[in-house]
């Protein structure tokens, strides 16, 4: 089944955060092997050059790296890593916070809100 896209948003960029979803999930897990160009593409129901091209920025990010005759890898640097879970981290947390001003929450409201949500955990 083909990844569904937002309008108005290059289609690379958001295979890009789908792809460092996955990373950041574990779907997809350091040192490990990841489908061919061909086959990501056909997964997300997209062009080879448009994935090749979201690949190719994970890789300038240090999120995966290509072995010569072996393919690409997810990159076991922890550091890229552990930024790569930062910034999902506030890519979420920002979505998060303009849907609750959306609703009518003031800031205030939703420090409390996430202040009383982290008791919970």
């Amino acid at each position: 089944m083909a990844w569904e896209f937002r309008n108005g948003i290059p289609i690379y960029t958001q295979i890009v955060d789908e792809m460092s979803a996955r990373i950041a999930s574990g779907r997809y897990s350091p040192g490990q092997r990841l489908p061919s160009v061909r086959d990501l593409a056909l997964e997300a129901g997209v062009n080879p050059n448009t994935m090749q091209r979201a690949l190719t920025e994970l890789e300038r990010r240090g999120m995966i790296h290509t072995e010569r005759t072996s393919g690409k890898f997810v990159s076991d640097r922890q550091d890229a890593l552990k930024e790569l879970n930062k910034k999902m981290a506030e890519k979420y947390v920002a979505r998060m916070i303009q849907e609750l001003m959306a609703m009518g929450m003031k800031k205030e409201e939703i420090v409390d809100a996430v202040l009383e949500g982290l008791k919970e955990v």
